[in-house]
């Protein structure tokens, strides 16, 4: 284990991202409305933007995910198998 596994970890979007990874892969890296309407609220804005300049970036960088931005699906990376084991013990142990 090195800093980028903790720094991949230490933020709940990067997280919950990997997470999903571990259980389905691939994944749409895209954000949908929680309101159920066809325009995102501006939290869910920020969320959206943060995602894609910082999270998916820094994840893609750290070699744990690819991602297409033209498609917005992300898959498993060539290092992810570095986090999977810490992965799974955060999904047994239910910590989010």
């Amino acid at each position: 284990m090195n800093d980028n596994t903790f720094n991949a970890l230490a933020h709940e979007q990067r997280r919950t991202l990997l997470l999903d990874l571990l259980e389905s892969n691939p994944q749409d890296a895209g954000i949908e409305s929680l309101t159920g309407e066809s325009v995102l609220t501006d939290a869910e804005q920020r969320l959206q933007t943060g995602m894609y300049h910082v999270h998916l970036p820094k994840l893609e960088d750290y070699g744990y995910i690819e991602w297409n931005e033209e498609t917005n699906e992300i898959i498993k990376g060539p290092q992810f198998d570095e986090i999977r084991s810490l992965l799974k013990f955060i999904a047994s142990e239910g910590v989010e």
